[in-house]
């Protein structure tokens, strides 16, 4: 394998990278509507001004929600800064993260995901509060030794192969024993050194590395935080090559968030925080956990929203399967210090002024990567905006474990959406924060719900259940 950084200033710096270590290709990759990344390759030789300026085209009509089939074309165009050298091509191989244009006049493509982020970002700027936001998500996924999937007319189920848990022997992690696990246990930890020494030599910077709670293979990589667009394009490269990376090593990785029935989940937590000429505007001396009046309008945002949010964040029928109690996953809508069952977690340990930030708990990888923090984003900006106080508006803080208390008085707390179905229609109902500046649309958001319900709800409610027939076979 041949990996490393990349890093262009101009065309030409390019062009000599490419002669002098004899590369074979340039692959050019972009993210969907629904957030899965695709490529298409180029020779090497075709990696010149030309390249950067016309593009490459492609038809987008064979993407949900992208475009339709009458008016198909769109190109993409290659940003410079994200160069990368893959490490899985067996040809060595630049890769290029994508802008999505209109071919004729090279005009940005409206659903562009990245653009969306970066137009969410500068409306961020308009409001005179903030002019940068920060962002950290967290990788949690599974590696399984295989997967086998059967959904024929006359037979349905799936079977795990689990490249780790409890043996015969009683030996091994058991079901939520894992985390922070250490080898031997801990068998797949040196899968996750080369995950991890392959983003760095791509230019990631990675914070650490460890098992999760899950035992049958569940594991997580944090990265250090970053820019909203960048931090997109990052999650993407964790995702790619965290499977590749498991591919090779003759295993599969998956970042579903409930893939075992009875273990935790995975979830993406998306620490954030909003800077103004660089310094920090989340951190407050004398405000609850070190938080300014600014960031508790940021996180009233989130909150009001969240029902309409997790359409977004959690845009998968199985995105619910995980967000239940008993597996520190958010269920009910409020904020508290160092809480992991609150929906939104101050983290006790970030002190700092520029440390100072906010969690949102609920959102998972199967999300939108690039919509998904935009539309964070877009609600706390509404928050800020709206001058909201959470405690007013019955968020907290509520600084003790919420299923102790007496049921009539967790009642009271709102709850999040417990189905994909429920969160669409919330977003039916509230989304007007989200087309503020022009920075999702009317017609975006109306695919996206068309798509969800067509593509996932549907899909899903039309097909027997395995455990329907244990339930109703014999009535």
């Amino acid at each position: 394998m041949n990996g490393g950084s990349a890093i262009f200033s101009t065309i030409d710096e390019l062009k000599k990278t490419i002669k002098k270590r004899e590369i074979k290709h340039v692959d050019l990759k972009f993210t969907d509507f629904l957030g899965r990344w695709h490529h298409i390759t180029v020779p090497a030789s075709r990696a010149g001004e030309k390249l950067f300026s016309d593009g490459v085209g492609f038809d987008g009509s064979n993407f949900p929600g992208l475009r339709t089939i009458e008016s198909g074309d769109l190109s993409l165009l290659p940003e410079l800064s994200t160069a990368f050298i893959d490490p899985f091509r067996v040809e060595l191989t630049i890769s290029f993260i994508c802008r999505i244009v209109e071919p004729d006049s090279k005009a940005p493509f409206r659903r562009d995901p990245r653009l969306i982020s970066q137009k969410a970002e500068e409306y961020l700027g308009t409001t005179g509060k903030a002019d940068q936001s920060i962002w950290g998500p967290e990788f949690e996924f599974h590696i399984f030794d295989e997967i086998y999937v059967d959904n024929a007319k006359t037979s349905c189920g799936y079977e795990i192969i689990p490249s780790e848990g409890l043996f015969e022997d009683n030996l091994g992690l058991s079901e939520s024993g894992g985390y922070h696990a250490l080898p031997p246990e801990d068998s797949l930890v040196d899968i996750r050194d080369r995950i991890v020494t392959l983003l760095e030599e791509a230019g990631i910077d990675v914070a650490y590395h460890h098992h999760e709670v899950g035992g049958h293979g569940q594991i997580e990589i944090e990265v250090v935080p970053g820019p909203i667009t960048r931090m997109g394009d990052i999650s993407m490269m964790v995702k790619y090559f965290s499977r590749m990376t498991a591919h090779e090593s003759g295993k599969k990785a998956t970042f579903m968030p409930k893939p075992i029935y009875k273990e935790p989940g995975n979830g993406m937590h998306f620490h954030q925080h909003l800077f103004k000429n660089k310094k920090p505007t989340f951190f407050s001396k004398e405000g609850y956990a070190g938080l300014s009046k600014l960031a508790h309008q940021y996180i009233a945002g989130l909150l009001v929203h969240a029902p309409a949010l997790l359409a977004i964040t959690n845009p998968t029928t199985n995105s619910y399967k995980r967000l239940v109690p008993g597996y520190e996953a958010p269920v009910h809508s409020f904020f508290s210090l160092g809480n992991r069952s609150a929906a939104i977690r101050i983290p006790k340990y970030a002190t700092s002024p520029e440390q100072k930030r906010i969690e949102f708990r609920p959102p998972d990888a199967t999300c939108n990567i690039y919509l998904s923090m935009a539309a964070q984003l877009m609600a706390g900006i509404d928050g800020i905006q709206r001058n909201l106080n959470p405690k007013d508006l019955g968020f907290g803080p509520f600084d003790i474990d919420v299923f102790q208390l007496k049921t009539d008085k967790r009642n009271k707390i709102k709850s999040l959406p417990g189905s994909l179905s429920e969160a669409l229609e919330a977003l039916q109902k509230d989304h007007e924060f989200l087309v503020k500046g022009d920075v999702f649309s009317e017609s975006m958001i109306e695919d996206w719900i068309r798509i969800k319900y067509e593509q996932d709800i549907t899909q899903i409610r039309n097909r027997p259940h395995p455990y329907e027939h244990q339930l109703y076979f014999d009535c």
